[in-house]
């Protein structure tokens, strides 16, 4: 997932300049230089950030491959004085207005974020490994004792499947009584919605070790008093 999130990333955000790559923050920043050239005044355009090719470069080295390029793209998206920016111009030279692409904007310098990154990256390839990792998130993430068992629905993240031994939660911004069924409506179950104290509203599958068939469920909402009118199905995944 980290990896092909990565290929969207650089396909949208990627710069690449003279001095190496930096990244902008995200597609449609309205903060940054105009296109003019001019100073951000409200709004404008979201350049790139030099602390972001840092982050990258943290990123490379956790996976074992060389940084000296990123390293090298942040010296040089500095100052003539050695100050990094918060931005850098990410578009073709603009002479007139002293913009020039991989360096920096009228935006802050220095920026104190970006220059931590820096010194923080050069610690880190010194010890071989990012030094203020966590050690405790770290061996619950990569070893894999401690992976999540729940899978959760919702109307905006729709799982196709889940796997035997997991929960599968189904929530929804209001309340409501969950019809479900795990043997293709030979028989079903209606189990009334739990609140939280975000105002969310759930209900709690727990998926058997033997399930075979397809969990199909559908909604009857509190609020309107009425059923939803449509199934839906997540399969199971062996």
């Amino acid at each position: 997932m980290i990896i092909d999130s990565l290929r969207v990333v650089d396909a949208v955000l990627k710069v690449d300049t003279p001095f190496g790559p930096c990244w902008r923050r995200y597609n449609h920043d309205g903060y940054g230089q105009n296109d003019d050239g001019e100073p951000y005044d409200g709004w404008g355009k979201g350049r790139a950030w030099p602390l972001l090719t840092g982050e990258r470069a943290h990123y490379e080295l956790a996976a074992g491959r060389d940084v000296s390029l990123y390293v090298s793209a942040m010296e040089k998206f500095a100052s003539n004085t050695g100050m990094l920016t918060e931005q850098i111009w990410d578009e073709a030279d603009q002479i007139e207005k002293h913009m020039f692409l991989g360096r920096p904007t009228t935006a802050a310098m220095p920026l104190a974020w970006a220059h931590a990154e820096y010194i923080k990256l050069l610690r880190s390839i010194r010890e071989g490994h990012a030094f203020d990792l966590i050690p405790e998130v770290a061996a619950r993430y990569c070893n894999g004792s401690r992976r999540c068992k729940l899978e959760i629905w919702k109307s905006n993240r729709r799982p196709r499947t889940v796997e035997p031994g997991m929960t599968l939660r189904v929530q929804a911004p209001s309340g409501f009584t969950l019809r479900w069924s795990g043997d293709g409506w030979k028989t079903a179950n209606d189990t009334v919605s739990l609140p939280t104290a975000l105002g969310i509203e759930y209900v709690d599958i727990d998926i058997s070790q033997t399930q075979r068939a397809p969990i199909r469920f559908t909604f009857f909402w509190k609020s309107s008093q009425a059923w939803e009118g449509r199934d839906y199905e997540i399969e199971i995944k062996w």
